[in-house]
């Protein structure tokens, strides 16, 4: 049974010139409890709208967001969001900026409590000994494990990511990414991210939901994630399904998105997209070229 029920939700919005322009509609799927989703589409499909749709933080024309069995509207503490910016409160330290979310949550928990709160997560997040610097003395990866801290602290059912690591460096964004990981798996954390990033998408998700070209956005299918759960970035591509998923998702982005709306396959039903295991399917033989030399890809 899906904890999150996205059931047939729309998007349109008003033209300058008059008319109406339809970002996404008829769009369905589902996110268990515990389980980690990634969203990937090209910029204007409308993922992060969908994202703010979770959220409560911006309304569907047609359809509905069930989570929990009840119908999603407006935000609330049960849903935290970790954007693209740390999004911090610059004049307040580390722990104020936690204890800020917490004590929301939790309006009749004395001081004491509050903070041990706190601290648990900023262990948790590897940032104990920064609880009283402020974000200017923190690097750009040490904002962001705020964010999640703070995110975390509330214990929330379901954490909505929009892009967390996209302004990051290499370096610290595959550290944070192995980080999330090793969090989630602590806590059953039940997770929606939207990403560009097809190799994050891989390494953090059980499932990967593949979204067309906008206007007029449709999910053209699910990709399940056939690697095993307990992967790190250092060792993922080393298993035999990492390349055949990944070739998948490439393929779909560069080829199959753009054609998807002109050539609907004839058994594709938006309220039920189909779910696909490329990990399972046996690699293409290459063909060896008659003199025996090695084939090269075109351009």
């Amino acid at each position: 049974m899906a904890y999150v029920s996205v059931e047939g939700i729309a998007r349109r919005f008003a033209q300058p010139g008059g008319g109406v322009q339809t970002v996404f509609e008829d769009v369905h799927f589902g996110v268990a409890k515990g389980e980690f989703v990634c969203l990937i589409g090209h910029s204007g499909c409308g993922k992060t709208t969908i994202l703010n749709i979770l959220a409560g933080l911006d309304h569907t024309d047609s359809g509905v967001v069930v989570v929990g069995g009840k119908e999603a509207a407006g935000p609330s503490l049960d849903r935290a969001v970790i954007f693209q910016g740390h999004a911090l409160m610059p004049w307040m330290t580390v722990r104020d900026n936690i204890a800020f979310a917490v004590s929301s949550r939790w309006r009749d928990w004395d001081k004491a409590k509050i903070a041990a709160q706190c601290q648990r997560y900023i262990d948790l997040v590897g940032l104990t000994g920064a609880e009283r610097k402020k974000p200017a003395m923190l690097s750009g990866g040490m904002k962001q494990r705020v964010g999640i801290a703070r995110a975390l602290s509330i214990e929330p059912k379901m954490l909505l990511m929009d892009e967390p690591f996209s302004a990051l460096d290499a370096l610290t964004r595959g550290t944070l990414q192995e980080e999330v990981l090793r969090i989630c798996a602590a806590t059953q954390q039940t997770v929606f991210m939207i990403t560009h990033d097809v190799d994050e998408a891989i390494l953090l998700a059980d499932r990967i939901v593949l979204m067309t070209n906008g206007p007029q956005a449709k999910i053209a299918e699910i990709v399940v994630n056939t690697l095993p759960r307990e992967r790190t970035r250092h060792d993922v591509h080393k298993h035999p399904h990492y390349y055949r998923i990944r070739n998948h998702i490439v393929d779909f982005l560069v080829e199959r998105s753009r054609a998807f709306n002109s050539n609907v396959p004839a058994d594709w039903n938006p309220k039920n997209p189909p779910e696909v295991r490329p990990g399972l399917m046996e690699p293409p033989v290459r063909p060896v070229p008659p003199d025996g030399g090695s084939l090269r890809a075109a351009g």
